[in-house]
Formats: structure tokens, sequence, C-alpha cells
């Protein structure tokens, strides 16, 4: 059976709504007898109790995570942008349209120097150099672009 803290989950859910998520968020093709087993209910209930995290939206659904080097998108660079205005409008506009480009795997809205940070994604510099002039540099309202090819990633979580 899988036990930990879990202190970042709501109170309304018990340790083993917190365990199926637990091992869900590392193996989301985990079989539902496979899963039971972990932690330690029959399949039944162990079934009923993921459908209603999936209801109740803890678990907003399942993917594949794929390898960006098998599919020709071996550069990873984050981007800070800033923006010029910061009118409802203007950044209506910019989030529209930055994710429209595929090559934009996650964009985060922050607070600090950069009012998003991009990850982006693409075959090589050239391919970078090419998005960063015609596409990115082009989105509404954008002031500056910094950005930060990445040489290594350490560690992924389930969901990168």
């Amino acid at each position: 059976m899988v036990v930990g803290t879990f202190a970042q989950y709501p109170a309304d859910m018990d340790d083993i709504d917190r365990a199926i998520l637990a091992v869900l968020e590392t193996d989301g093709r985990i079989a539902n007898s496979d899963l039971s087993a972990r932690v330690g209910l029959s399949p039944s209930p162990c079934l009923r109790r993921v459908r209603r995290l999936e209801r109740i939206g803890a678990i907003r659904g399942y993917r594949a995570v794929i390898d960006p080097q098998a599919i020709g998108r071996s550069l990873r660079v984050l981007v800070g942008v800033r923006l010029a205005r910061h009118a409802r409008a203007d950044v209506v506009a910019f989030e529209r349209a930055v994710v429209a480009l595929p090559e934009v795997r996650q964009t985060y809205h922050v607070v600090g120097n950069y009012d998003y940070i991009l990850h982006v994604e693409v075959s090589d510099l050239p391919a970078y150099e090419g998005f960063h002039a015609n596409r990115l540099a082009d989105l509404p309202a954008v002031a500056a672009v910094t950005s930060y090819v990445t040489m290594k990633t350490l560690a992924h979580s389930p969901t990168s």
C-alpha cells in the first residue's frame, strides 16, 4: 500500500484517494487490478474512487509523455516574455496567440521580471532562430523576449 504525507491535497480526500493519485501520477496506464493492490483496495471500490476523482476534477486526464528528441524537438528553450502593455485586451490577444503555437509546449503566467515563461521545443538552434524572429517577436504586445537554451534536463516530472 502506498502511504505518505499528502499535505498538498484537499482535506476531503482520504489517504486512499491520495495514494491512488500518487500512483496514477507516476503510472497513468497502470491496470486497475494493479492499482487496487498497490493502494490496498479490491478492484471495484478502487475503480469507483478513480471515477470519482475524475468526476471532481482531481484527475484531469491521461496522456503519453513523448520524448522530444524522438520526434525532432531536441532543443528546449525557456523563454521569458515581457509585455509592452497590460490592458486586458492585450493580455487576451497574447494568450490566444501563444497557445496556438505548436512549438510552445507550456506557458506560465508569472510574477517577476517577466510576464510569461514559455517552454519551447524545436529541432535545433536555426529552427529556434526562425521561430523567435518570425513568430514569437510578432505576438501581440510583446516588448521583450529573453531566451535560455537548456543544456541538459536533470529530472522530469510525470507531466514534463
